[in-house]
């Protein structure tokens, strides 16, 4: 199985039923295809609407996500304009948001805006969702292309917010932050503790129910 299907998939089983969602673009968009039966979230858009579906063929091509991508809508969808969009989740009202990460440090930051020297389209709504959501979710591999950690003691790069990062979700492993410590809870498939701390620049506390990590089996042949 691929990182990123694998990441997908452990992040659908930490979203409950009835759940306000918003899905960053990229890895996070997956989630939603891994969705345990029985689990239904209403995802909402920056942009402007909760109710986000599926894209499919001949779908309108003029109904976007914050991304810019086309995207599908679900019966009972509501579309409104931005500033009730913010009011949304700068109110608290979002449940979870599900982003990608650049870097996250041990003090629960997160840096996932802009590499400096390269161009950037701007933050979007990424400083809101952090702020306003109930709990954060970060969804990213563990290492950089280059193989360097990017779960680090500090950030290096511009940080999105401070102190807002709820649980780390990577094809390794998956962190929470518990009481203000960042603590691994569970271990992918095959990996071991110490292939963990090998690719790991934070300083992290182990559970002491750490487990082998679950994932989503929709869509799996048994």
């Amino acid at each position: 199985m691929k990182a990123k299907e694998l990441i997908a998939r452990r992040v659908a089983l930490e979203l409950n039923d009835g759940d306000v969602v918003n899905l960053g673009i990229g890895l996070p968009t997956l989630v939603a295809n891994y969705l345990p039966d029985g689990v239904t979230i209403t995802l909402q858009s920056e942009n402007g609407f909760v109710g986000l579906g599926p894209v499919r063929e001949g779908e309108n091509d003029h109904v976007v996500n914050a991304g810019g991508q086309p995207c599908g809508i679900v019966p009972g969808a509501a579309m409104f304009d931005s500033a009730f969009s913010f009011m949304l989740i700068r109110g608290g009202h979002v449940d979870a948001c599900v982003l990608g990460g650049l870097e996250v440090d041990q003090h629960a930051n997160l840096a996932n805006w802009m590499v400096p020297g390269k161009m950037v389209p701007g933050m979007g709504g990424a400083m809101d969702l952090v702020t306003g959501a109930r709990r954060v979710i970060i969804a990213m591999e563990h290492c950089a292309k280059d193989g360097s950690p990017k779960i680090l003691k500090a950030c290096t790069l511009p940080l999105t917010a401070k102190g807002k990062v709820s649980t780390i979700v990577t094809e390794l492993a998956l962190f929470e932050f518990k009481d203000g410590v960042l603590t691994l809870c569970e271990h992918a498939p095959g990996v071991s503790l110490e292939q963990i701390q090998a690719s790991t620049a934070a300083e992290f506390a182990v559970a002491p129910d750490f487990a082998e990590m679950k994932i989503s089996q929709k869509g799996l042949q048994s």
